[in-house]
């Protein structure tokens, strides 16, 4: 009866997620040639060497291999469009039950080889505080490192960016990577608003079933991502074949009992018509 509960309640959750828009604020000219080549299954560098916000020295590898990650790009400089990217980001993240550090990764690199350890840290402490989950200090992690370490990175996600003098800033498109334990590009997740059921699912879908639970992955089953959208939309043939499923144990669960009664009955009937000896 409990598996039939789940089974109801994965084909109950296979609604409908809204879809978020963003529109950038350089001008056309600035954004040229500013855009993402997606690489849906690209490796990422995992040698690449950084340093972290504490200032030790590590290699990109060293956050993959048990859990998936959530990666994004950014410059600590930048009080625009990546801070808005990584408020989105802790909204949404707060209103899963995942946790940084016990469920999954995340690695915010800087693009910016002019960067400190010092704008690291103070921005760890920023975005942590802004979180409000304590376990994430673990498992939340900001590297700085040089153009060339930057370089293989951004250029394993399709990550293309440009200076622009007048601004003095960089411009760049606001989006987020969802890469895989063994550091593979699973999804990239655009826009600075980030609907939670769209972290969910892309993590469990990062997680390649070392995160979540059965009904988790049951909800999952139902839905496939939408990169016109940007979200999760249910697969109707999916949730067809989940109700299906569903249907035909709620009649095994009802007929069987029915059946196996009509059994003993007759052997009962069979035993009582056999003459004595």
């Amino acid at each position: 009866m409990a598996k039939v509960l789940l089974l109801l309640m994965a084909t109950l959750a296979c609604l409908p997620a809204v879809a978020f828009a963003h529109t950038d604020t350089q001008s056309p000219d600035e954004m040229a040639g500013v855009d993402i080549d997606e690489h849906l299954g690209a490796a990422l560098p995992l040698d690449a060497q950084f340093v972290d916000e504490n200032g030790t020295a590590v290699k990109l590898g060293d956050y993959f291999g048990a859990k998936p990650v959530i990666l994004n790009l950014d410059y600590f400089q930048c009080q625009s469009l990546c801070s808005l990217v990584l408020s989105g980001m802790v909204k949404g993240l707060r209103e899963i039950e995942y946790v940084p550090g016990k469920d999954f990764e995340i690695v915010t690199v800087s693009f910016d080889p002019r960067d400190t350890l010092a704008m690291a840290l103070q921005r760890k402490q920023t975005y942590l505080s802004e979180y409000g989950v304590p376990q994430a200090a673990e498992g939340w992690h900001f590297l700085t490192g040089t153009q060339d370490s930057i370089a293989k990175l951004t250029s394993a996600v399709g990550f293309n960016y440009k200076w622009v003098p007048d601004k003095k800033e960089f411009a760049h498109v606001a989006a987020i990577y969802v890469i895989t334990p063994s550091g593979k590009i699973s999804r990239y997740l655009y826009g600075v608003a980030f609907e939670p059921q769209t972290l969910r699912f892309a993590l469990l879908e990062a997680g390649q079933g070392k995160l979540g639970k059965t009904l988790d992955h049951l909800v999952l089953y139902c839905f496939q991502y939408d990169a016109l959208s940007g979200r999760y939309a249910p697969v109707a043939m999916n949730i067809m074949r989940l109700g299906g499923l569903l249907t035909l144990i709620v009649l095994l669960i009802i007929l069987l009992p029915v059946w196996l009664g009509s059994r003993r009955r007759r052997r009962r009937q069979a035993g009582a018509a056999e003459p004595k000896r």
